[in-house]
């Protein structure tokens, strides 16, 4: 279905949130971006999203749960955290360093600055001087400030991890006081769970705009929206990860830098996959209740069938904003836990050769989220200028093979398992034989809906009114467990052929299919 355009008086979500998340007043956000303008530096863009991902970064890293690693079994309090303050330190001397590229001659104002803090003699004339250096009406000053907190901060954190043992509360408590520095800012505050700017975020392509703004009712809008900036934000982060892994100039700050965007990027994937798996059902259920209500009674006889359809196309973007999250999940656990390196062991050749390993399984996870998204709107991005380039087509067709070949394993142990199940009607509550139901349910949504829609399976409608059938009932019903393995059947013979299909795609010609390290995908997802 194609999308409609946007009604003339209606609100576009896209524009708010790249305009309000941030907070910023409309002068602020007027002075900031003609302050970015008229920099005379080349890359200014890139710079400032450096600086401000680091900035969100160590408000993140303050929280062991975004640190990646398996899952420790000793208490927070109990662990040694001076290795991940020191990450945290190479941290802070980057946006020290970013901060002094950004103000230019700002800089040596503050360098003079510096300078008669340490001559002056009389504290009133100290206090005086912090109290003039602490104006933030202007971008300039605002950065100013929070380049001098920096660096104060800096001297702190290098002197404190000189010590043998650094306790989880010194360490909060450290990068407590730079969150609170940050959250002062006036002007570089990107604290905000899923904040977004105008000057990082923007979307070029087309397609996907009128795609968004396509989406009927407001709520619907802003959902679609809320999960292609992230989606794209979150490929930007890696991006950035990788840059400064390649970067063979680096020094060992390349690691705190990592670890910061890595920490802001499970921070991130934690927030948006909580929101779309609480609030995409209601939000959309309220854009379709308002819908129906501003349809007058004398014309819903007319409407019925627009309003059925916008019903199953709701019903739709749900279950596909479902699925992404659940997919986020199983990819931010595989990523996190298995992929990437625990602080302590962040060697600057380990670290880099995990960016990437992490980066080479998470990019092609999050592209097809966001073309899998589109499929469900009604277009076929990657025919559409996005992700087009013939490295990103080879990765995708290699991780669209892979998936079908994992998800195919998946399916025929379901109807294996089913087939052995007992025959009586069993109720889900309580530790039974049919618990790999549950488990076979929650692997679809996060890998098989993709899949099916991804692929236009012909027995989409069967498949899923199969597969509702046995999420409806505490019971588990022998003759609709038959049915759901029916269409299992059908669905891997169709997996089978697409896998076949996929391999003779002329981007993967004389690429082979790595059966070993797919397997080995396959058991680390389903966290074997």
């Amino acid at each position: 279905m194609p999308p409609r355009s946007l009604h003339p008086d209606a609100r576009d979500p896209y524009g708010d949130l790249l305009r309000d998340t941030r907070g910023l007043r409309r002068e602020q956000a007027q002075a900031r971006e003609s302050w970015l303008s008229r920099l005379p530096l080349e890359h200014k863009e890139d710079l400032l999203f450096e600086l401000e991902i680091l900035l969100k970064g160590l408000a993140c890293f303050a929280n062991p749960r975004n640190h990646p690693g398996p899952a420790r079994r000793i208490p927070v309090v109990a662990q040694d955290f001076r290795e991940p303050l020191v990450l945290a330190r190479d941290a802070i001397a980057r946006i020290v360093s970013l901060s002094r590229t950004l103000l230019i001659d700002r800089e040596r104002a503050f360098v003079f600055s510096r300078y008669l803090e340490t001559v002056l003699p009389d504290d009133g004339a100290r206090t005086r001087l912090v109290h003039e250096t602490l104006a933030q009406d202007t971008p300039e000053e605002s950065l100013f400030v929070l380049r001098h907190a920096m660096s104060n901060l800096h001297e702190v954190t290098s002197g404190v991890t000189r010590l043998e043992r650094v306790p989880y509360r010194l360490f909060y408590a450290l990068l407590g006081v730079a969150q609170r520095e940050v959250s002062r800012s006036a002007y570089f505050n990107p604290l905000s769970a899923l904040e977004f700017r105008p000057e990082f975020d923007r979307i070029g392509n087309a397609r996907i705009l009128e795609l968004m703004r396509g989406v009927n009712g407001e709520q619907a809008r802003r959902l679609v929206a809320l999960a292609f900036l992230s989606l794209f934000r979150m490929l930007r982060y890696l991006s950035l990860c990788e840059a400064a892994a390649k970067d063979e100039t680096s020094s060992r700050r390349m690691a705190g830098l990592v670890y910061m965007v890595m920490s802001v990027l499970r921070s991130d994937a934690r927030a948006l996959t909580g929101y779309l798996r609480q609030r995409a059902g209601v939000l959309l259920a309220d854009s379709y209740e308002r819908e129906l209500l501003r349809t007058p009674a004398a014309h819903m006889a007319a409407r019925y069938e627009s309003l059925l359809a916008e019903g199953h196309r709701l019903l739709g973007i749900k279950s596909t904003l479902g699925g992404i999250a659940a997919n986020l999940r199983l990819e931010m656990r595989r990523a996190f836990e298995h992929d990437f390196l625990p602080p302590e062991s962040a060697t600057s050749e380990a670290v880099r050769a995990a960016v990437l390993r992490t980066v080479a399984n998470l990019r092609p996870a999050l592209q097809n989220a966001i073309l899998f998204l589109g499929k469900t709107l009604g277009t076929r991005l990657d025919e559409h200028g996005v992700f087009d380039d013939h490295v990103a087509r080879r990765t995708l067709s290699e991780r669209l093979r892979r998936d079908v070949w994992m998800f195919g394993q998946i399916v025929r142990a379901f109807s294996t398992k089913a087939r052995a199940a007992p025959s009586a009607d069993v109720r889900w509550s309580g530790t039974s034989s049919l618990q790999f139901v549950r488990e076979f349910l929650a692997y679809f949504r996060s890998m098989g809906y993709p899949l099916l829609r991804a692929a236009d399976y012909p027995r989409f409608d069967a498949f899923m009114s199969a597969m509702s059938s046995l999420e409806e009932s505490d019971l588990v019903d022998p003759g609709r467990l038959a049915a759901a393995t029916v269409e299992c059947d059908q669905f891997f013979g169709f997996l089978t052929a697409l896998f076949d299909s996929i391999g003779k795609r002329d981007e993967l010609a004389g690429v082979a299919f790595d059966r070993r390290a797919a397997a080995e995908s396959l058991r680390l997802y389903l966290g074997e």
